[in-house]
């Protein structure tokens, strides 16, 4: 992954809930911005020990330093910037990324009773105290701001604002700044005053971003097939080295696979199958029950095929299974490999996961998309130095994004 020249950031970084390094590695590729702290719990799931995730060792891999393990929702903030070896005015930029799963509408729970990790946004506040930033970013989900509990945000926007911010926070779509991916997230952003506070709608105003430059054709269609279970051969990958993120995982269950191979490429489902005798029995009971009630809701995703002249359709959590979502191959009978997995959401080209492959596929759903992050450190550039940043800095290094995207659009 490109690296900017020197050793001593203008604007130092650190980063909680570091994750695999997406809102990092953004930050990482922006002259200017250097990552000085990280810290990650590494938690695979609520009931998992600490350190099963395994996604410090993916951010030493491609952004050099090792994340200290610690669990933020136990652990005392100063003690633990004690231990990042930081004191106030020695972070410009403090990014923050909470766990988004108990905000999230994909789960029934969260419609009912409020997850204990939804209290660690607001205790970014503390953070903020201490480290006393110029600059304070969360990135979550969409309900965050819209959702039953969203006097979390409240709470912390209360406490940005006694600590002298500006606190802008709202919800956008990251396919309007090109991501592969229709994904729609919270942004918050704090400025400490008298900067001047900026969004990203700020950072676009006057461009867009051509509609195929967001379609999956654009971002993987250039890789080299693979098969289940299999990874490109040297010979057919890109420059004679095979790509160790090039791989996808097996389909273990014969009616899956069945079922895939049946499925209509380019977009098709498991709906697709409906009515047909030679593949009523590739149905599961659930699908046939949502069939005849005509009740389908989301459910038509799972087990289905990305369209190319799309853009991907959100990639969350558990993406390294094709019953999970629509994340198969547009064409080819697998699940999307992990180097496709990581493009769609914004890595760039060469970027390296560690860990198991299960893992590897959760490291880049838990991720913040490194092309949107690159484009925070941009606008976080502009609100430190006052000089709005030219359209081609917007474009991450190793994205699917060119120059020739962009266009004016009169505003």
């Amino acid at each position: 992954m490109p690296q900017h020249a020197g050793t001593s950031p203008r604007w130092p970084v650190a980063d909680l809930f570091s994750g695999a390094g997406g809102m990092s590695c953004g930050f990482h590729l922006q002259p200017g911005f250097g990552i000085v702290a990280a810290v990650d719990a590494q938690l695979g799931k609520p009931s998992s020990k600490p350190g099963t995730l395994g996604c410090n060792a993916s951010y030493q891999a491609n952004l050099g330093l090792r994340p200290l393990q610690a669990d933020l929702a136990g652990t005392d903030p100063r003690q633990l910037c004690e231990a990042l070896g930081l004191t106030g005015g020695q972070v410009a930029v403090l990014t923050a990324c909470p766990p988004c799963t108990g905000f999230s509408r994909t789960l029934a729970q969260n419609h009912l009773s409020d997850d204990a990790r939804n209290g660690l946004v607001a205790g970014v506040a503390a953070y903020a105290g201490l480290l006393q930033p110029e600059i304070v970013l969360l990135e979550n989900a969409r309900e965050l701001v819209t959702g039953r509990f969203a006097r979390h945000l409240g709470q912390l926007t209360a406490s940005l604002e006694q600590l002298g911010y500006q606190v802008a926070a709202g919800t956008q779509f990251f396919t309007d700044f090109g991501l592969p991916q229709r994904r729609e997230r919270a942004l918050v952003i704090a400025v400490r005053r008298p900067l001047r506070l900026r969004t990203m709608r700020d950072l676009w105003q006057g461009w867009r971003v051509g509609e195929k430059a967001t379609h999956v054709r654009r971002a993987i269609w250039h890789l080299p097939p693979v098969a289940a279970a299999g990874r490109a051969s040297a010979q057919a990958a890109s420059g004679g080295t095979a790509d160790p993120m090039h791989i996808a995982p097996g389909i273990r269950s014969r009616t899956n696979r069945s079922r895939l191979a049946a499925t209509p490429a380019d977009g098709g489902g498991w709906t697709d199958l409906i009515g047909d005798q030679g593949t009523a029995g590739l149905l599961t009971p659930a699908m046939r029950r949502r069939a005849a009630a005509g009740q389908l809701g989301s459910h038509p995703d799972v087990y289905g095929r990305l369209w190319w002249d799309r853009p991907a359709v959100t990639i969350k959590r558990e993406c390294g299974h094709i019953g999970n979502g629509r994340y198969a191959h547009p064409e080819q009978d697998r699940l999307c490999t992990v180097r496709e997995m990581a493009i769609l959401q914004g890595f760039p080209g060469d970027y390296l996961f560690a860990g198991s492959v299960a893992n590897m596929y959760r490291h880049i759903g838990d991720a913040v998309p490194p092309l949107i992050s690159y484009q925070l450190a941009a606008l976080c550039r502009w609100m430190l130095t006052g000089r709005r940043p030219a359209p081609d800095e917007l474009i991450m290094p190793g994205c699917q994004l060119t120059a020739a995207d962009l266009a004016r659009t009169g505003a």
